[in-house]
């Protein structure tokens, strides 16, 4: 009789033994998942860079146009100003 409860008891390592185990492994597995946070947190992935300069070149042919626009009404209204003749402007790409 005293033997059929220390069964359940004798099995329990065994059946929580995968449990502890991967327990373990997570802890283990914590730094390096951590780091690899990190360093996606820190670095610019390609779509990023792609994304940023895509925006940067919009806003540049944003200010080209403003700046052919502003040259165009000038040279309307005053067709006699030197440099009416070819428009030297601003170019996108090549500025600031």
């Amino acid at each position: 009789m005293r033997i059929l409860p220390l069964i359940p008891v004798a099995l329990l390592p065994l059946l929580a033994g995968g449990c502890l185990a991967r327990t373990a492994v997570g802890v283990a597995t914590a730094p390096v998942k951590a780091t690899g946070k990190v360093v996606d947190w820190t670095t610019t992935s390609q779509d990023e860079a792609d994304r940023n300069y895509g925006r940067k070149m919009r806003e540049q042919e944003a200010k080209e146009g403003r700046e052919r626009r502003k040259w165009e009404k000038r040279c309307r209204d005053h067709p006699d100003t030197e440099g009416c003749q070819t428009y030297a402007g601003y170019r996108a790409g090549y500025g600031d």
